[in-house]
């Protein structure tokens, strides 16, 4: 990433990665996305906030030689997770004199991962403010958004929020300052349900927290600055609110046709009664896509057969990630097939202890679905038709 100037003495020095497809070997990264860290040149000290992922440490260091910095006094830590901290062991050897700024529990957290020397850090509390000459720096800890150790960095003369994962996007993208509309509403969303959804509460809590600051911008440690943070903010209110909309995702597997057929009954349905449905072959799909649909969706419904004697394994890990990104659904339900026996709704319901939903009369069929059965689906339908009517 070339280095561009977002203020007088303010340079994103950070790096792209066009081609990384896959975060955490589960994410998936279609547009794939930037690790940003940011240099505050202040009239007495200079700051560098947050490094890149150990991939990308070469052109960090290269961006800082192009812009010269001969000296790195603080090197603000943000977060933990090696695609904000990476870098920090190569920038201490190449700074010699600088000073790892983050709480107590980052500290810990950055000499288990990555081994740097106690004697390196300054450690700051909830409040506290560096002055780095004519800028000051005031940090506010922010926990489990989305790790427990996790802080933002508010630039006070400037006005700039470096809020990490906070408000971030995996967009890759080669320019600096985002530009409002549906592509990165899309890229922010996938990017607040695969890693921020189940931390909805703290992230109420931390957003209270901000929300008296003057800010200008509020620059993420990926994807674009926002220039406008209303955007941002007003999309971040609307997700972590408990309003769900009149719409229900349904995920599936099938492995003889018998519990796609349902399924695609069930869908035609929901259309007729006027239900928005969003259905996902688990075997296609992408599971950023289906953590998207979970944010606003009023109900899910699991699609499986019977395998041996419990649901197919990729029901099993889809009904695992909806468990961990713990939407605010409010119904759920389970349709499938079988051929001689078994308890996979006992097994999903065991599976969803952070899912605070209503339960609606699954449909299990035993072989192909029969008449009886499809009505039993109609029944499904129009429970779900009245339990959304509060939603419309």
């Amino acid at each position: 990433m070339a280095v561009r100037m977002i203020k007088p003495g303010i340079y994103s020095v950070g790096a792209i990665d066009w081609d990384r497809r896959l975060f955490d070997e589960l994410i998936p990264l279609p547009d794939g996305t930037t690790y940003n860290a940011y240099l505050v040149n202040g009239g007495e000290k200079t700051a560098l906030i947050d490094t890149v992922d150990p991939t990308k440490e070469g052109e960090l260091l290269t961006n800082l030689r192009k812009i010269e910095v001969e000296k790195i006094d603080y090197v603000i830590a943000n977060h933990a997770e090696q695609d904000h901290s990476g870098a920090i062991p190569t920038i201490l050897s190449a700074y010699p004199d600088a000073k790892v700024v983050t709480n107590e529990k980052c500290k810990k957290f950055l000499i288990d991962l990555l081994h740097i020397q106690e004697d390196r850090f300054e450690v700051i509390e909830d409040g506290d403010e560096i002055s780095l000459g004519d800028k000051t720096l005031r940090f506010f800890i922010t926990p489990w958004v989305h790790w427990p150790e996790t802080m933002v960095t508010y630039l006070i003369e400037d006005r700039i929020l470096f809020s990490c994962d906070f408000f971030g996007s995996h967009l890759a993208t080669s320019e600096l300052f985002a530009e409002q509309g549906e592509e990165l509403l899309r890229s922010a969303k996938r990017y607040y349900a695969e890693i921020m959804m189940p931390f909805r509460a703290n992230i109420k809590k931390n957003m209270e927290k901000i929300s008296s600051l003057d800010m200008e911008m509020i620059a993420p440690s990926h994807g674009p600055i926002y220039k406008n943070p209303d955007f941002i903010i007003s999309a971040y209110e609307d997700w972590i609110s408990d309003r769900v909309r009149n719409e229900v995702v349904v995920f599936y597997v099938s492995m003889h046709g018998s519990t796609e057929n349902m399924v695609m009954h069930f869908v035609d349905l929901l259309m007729e009664r006027g239900i928005p449905v969003k259905p996902f072959n688990l075997t296609k799909t992408d599971v950023g896509e289906l953590a998207m649909a979970l944010v606003d969706a009023a109900t899910v419904i699991v699609g499986t057969p019977m395998v041996l004697t419990g649901p197919h394994p990729s029901a099993l890990y889809a009904v695992y990630l909806l468990n961990i990104l713990r939407p605010k659904t409010k119904f759920l339900s389970v349709i499938g097939s079988y051929g001689w026996g078994g308890k996979f709704v006992e097994i999903i319901k065991g599976l969803l202890t952070n899912v605070k939903a209503e339960l609606l009369e699954p449909v299990v069929v035993r072989g192909c679905p029969k008449e009886e059965d499809l009505k039993d689906l109609e029944r499904l339908a129009d429970e779900i038709l009245e339990k959304h009517e509060r939603f419309k």
